[in-house]
Order: structure tokens, then sequence, then C-alpha cells
């Protein structure tokens, strides 16, 4: 968005999404259950929650990567799904990044557009005497 105001710097939502998925590559992946990990779920989840609405189909499609059953959610390739039955929770780990990805593409999609938009020029017409 636009810096309209100088003593405000609005922060993009796509930022957000993009520091949970920065986050998501500094946790240890290695074991299914892990404390971290499920307070980075619980933190995701609050974010996409204030960022959609607690009824929008990503907070849905986030809770099902997080048991790895996300695959058909966010569309991922036959490469990706094999593994499944293999490595449950480095799959899980997979789709969470893959769902929130897909998130904060769309994301960065339509704040691209609202900017176009708010940093229209003004039409206003000349006062008329």
């Amino acid at each position: 968005m636009p810096n309209t105001n100088a003593s405000f710097a609005p922060r993009m939502r796509s930022e957000e999404l993009q520091a949970l998925i920065e986050k998501l590559e500094t946790l240890d992946h290695r074991s299914p259950v892990r404390p971290d990990l499920e307070r980075f779920d619980d933190e995701a989840e609050a974010v996409l929650v204030r960022l959609y609405g607690a009824d929008h189909r990503y907070v849905e499609t986030y809770k099902y990567a997080t048991l790895a059953e996300a695959e058909a959610l966010v569309n991922l390739p036959e490469s990706a799904q094999e593994p499944m039955a293999k490595d449950l929770p480095k799959t899980a780990v997979q789709q969470r990044r893959q769902a929130l990805q897909s998130m904060l593409t769309e994301m960065a999609e339509m704040e691209a557009k609202e900017v176009t938009m708010l940093t229209g020029e003004d039409k206003e017409d000349p006062p008329s005497i």
C-alpha cells in the first residue's frame, strides 16, 4: 500500500505470510511432534484467521496441511504426494510450506491491485462559480 501519511508506514499482509514461511524454514522438522512446530501452527492459524476470517478455506487448508492431508486442496504435484506414506512429518511440513506459499502468491497479487487502485489520480472537478 502506498505510504500516504509520513507518520504511518503500513504493513502489508503478504509480509506477515512471508514471515511465517521464513519462520517455518528455521524450525527443526525431523521429529513428528515438536513443541515449537505446534506453537508455530497456533501462530499461523491465528494470523490466517486475522487475515481471512475463521471460516475461510485457507484456514481449513492449513489445518489439513498440518496433518499432511492437503495435497488435493493445494494442488500438489504427484511427485510431492508419493512419499507421504514414508515420511508423514516431512510431508506435513512440505504441505504447510506449499499452502502458505499459495496464500502468499494470491495475497501479493491482491495487494498489487489494491496499490494500483489506491494510487489513482484525484479527479475532482474544479469548483464552479
